[in-house]
């Protein structure tokens, strides 16, 4: 099998998430190409877009989360995450059974599954008539924080905008996925192929292991996608294997990799896109540890993070960790700009 380096891993990963040159496909398929975007904090959602998608405004992702061609909802890893309508139920089919296993083991507090069903058939009853503020549904179920956390695994719900916007950052109105998406119709067995597929498309070539730190998936289901799926192999610099979609692009590891923003929790910095080394792995320590659970907001050079950035008296400010090659100087004052113009 051929093998990979990092470099050759590094631009693939950001080809694939559209940081080498940006998109100019509908964003809901943007969307779709780079497996979602992680969207704890909203407004990082919209910077990870922009610096993804040639032409990016605001109101782009807001109507989208509007009309409901982008819908946001707790997915892969129980986390908030932006999908396209298409994508949401095979992806929530794909990783139902999985999220509850995994939260009644860790922190369901001795309630059982009997118990969560019957709390999520009285969720629906309370948001029959239309989406509804979590505190005040909280307080009408008579429920803890620990069983409102976990009732998600059991009924799918959606953040209804305008919350979950940059116009309007709390996610705090909630609906039923079947009222704001459509039935749920959707076949787990497709739904974990769409998965795994998604996630080679916009991440790969990736192994095993890659996988399952993304979609939270056995390894049992994983092996059994990979039989079905049209995959090519490689290998990793120590010998491991990596599983990649036919045809997937795969550029040069010389190819440029221009100065790009990104937002707090972008996936390509995450663990099941280690590999990549985007983030070197001497800086990991700065952007993601105890005391910032919401980790920082970075920029890459030459496709790797340089610096952290933040919105200081007006403007945007660079703190970086190493000396910028003056090729680049110019590229990052114009993205500098740009990403101002889009904050304002």
């Amino acid at each position: 099998m051929e093998v990979l380096g990092w470099r050759r891993i590094n631009r693939a990963v950001l080809a694939r998430q559209s940081l080498l040159e940006r998109s100019r496909v509908p964003l809901h398929r943007v969307v779709e190409r780079i497996a979602g975007v992680q969207a704890q904090y909203i407004p990082s959602a919209y910077v990870g877009l922009w610096s993804r998608v040639d032409g990016f405004s605001r109101d782009m992702l807001t109507s989208s989360l509007r009309r409901g061609s982008v819908v946001q909802g707790t997915l892969m890893r129980g986390t908030i995450h932006l999908v396209s309508r298409a994508d949401y139920w095979p992806i929530a089919a794909a990783i139902r059974h999985r999220m509850r296993d995994w939260w009644l083991q860790v922190q369901g507090s001795g309630l059982s599954s009997l118990e969560m069903e019957a709390l999520a058939d009285r969720l629906r009853e309370a948001l029959a008539d239309g989406p509804r503020k979590p505190k005040d549904l909280i307080a009408e179920l008579g429920i803890d924080s620990t069983a409102w956390s976990g009732v998600g695994n059991w009924v799918e719900l959606v953040r209804v905008p305008p919350s979950g916007t940059w116009e309007s950052r709390r996610a705090d109105l909630y609906g039923l996925a079947t009222s704001w998406v459509g039935p749920d119709d959707a076949d787990p067995t497709g739904g974990v192929d769409l998965l795994i597929r998604r996630y080679l498309a916009g991440f790969g070539p990736a192994s095993r292991e890659d996988i399952r730190a993304f979609t939270s998936l056995t390894l049992a289901t994983i092996d059994g996608a990979l039989e079905r799926l049209p995959v090519r192999r490689f290998a990793d610099e120590e010998g491991g294997a990596l599983f990649d979609l036919q045809g997937a692009l795969l550029p040069d590891e010389d190819a440029p990799a221009p100065v790009r923003f990104l937002g707090t929790w972008d996936a390509t910095l995450l663990v099941h896109a280690r590999r990549s080394l985007i983030l070197p792995e001497e800086h990991r320590a700065r952007i993601f540890h105890t005391k910032a659970p919401h980790s920082f907001n970075t920029y890459l050079v030459d496709g790797q993070v340089a610096g952290t950035w933040r919105v200081q008296g007006g403007e945007v400010t660079l703190d970086p960790f190493r000396p910028i090659p003056r090729r680049f100087a110019r590229q990052l004052e114009d993205e500098t700009a740009g990403l101002m113009s889009l904050l304002r």
